[in-house]
């Protein structure tokens, strides 16, 4: 009966064990699901950044002339042309001219992103680039649209964004039109 009594409290060390396995993957499966959610939102914003960017990229082809010369090379200056900290034209209805149509697809942009809308003339670049991140408008070959959007500080995805303010997140695309 004394060889009983010695082996009744191993039965409570497994089931301990067990709770600490048990406990230590729940706790990983919520931390991933955590950052399920974080990437989903990113994906979101990134598609509709992608989305706005190409809607602008339309309205360009759509219109040719504000910003391509009689020889079809890119014009230095375009109505389609935004620098980085100027303000974005109002949106009239119905919106005839490429100012117009860039006003309205910026209006739209605020909405669409989140906090989008403070972001406009801060963080959002419309130009002629010879190369990724550089405006030049008497040189370059490719359009370069650089958009912004807020997340909670810390938590933009992208590693090769350089923006000095962790809580934006920009998207940036370079077409040949």
């Amino acid at each position: 009966m004394n060889r009983h009594r010695g082996m009744s409290g191993f039965s409570m060390i497994e089931v301990l064990v067990t709770l600490i396995i048990v406990t230590t993957g729940v706790l990983g499966m919520v931390a991933m699901q955590g950052r399920s959610i974080q990437f989903t939102q990113d994906s979101a914003q990134r598609g509709t950044a992608g989305n706005m960017a190409n809607e602008l990229l339309e309205l360009m082809r759509a219109n040719p002339e504000a910003f391509l010369d009689s020889r079809e090379r890119y014009k230095e200056t375009s109505d389609f042309y935004k620098a980085k900290g100027s303000d974005f034209p109002p949106c009239p209805t119905p919106a005839l001219t490429a100012k117009d149509q860039l006003g309205c697809w910026a209006q739209r942009a605020g909405e669409n992103l989140p906090g989008g809308s403070e972001l406009l003339n801060s963080h959002f670049k419309i130009c002629r680039s010879p190369s990724p991140g550089v405006c030049n408008a008497a040189a370059g070959s490719a359009i370069e649209i650089s958009m912004a959007w807020r997340v909670k500080s810390g938590t933009c995805i992208d590693a090769n964004d350089q923006t000095a303010d962790k809580s934006i997140c920009t998207f940036n695309l370079r077409a040949q039109l």
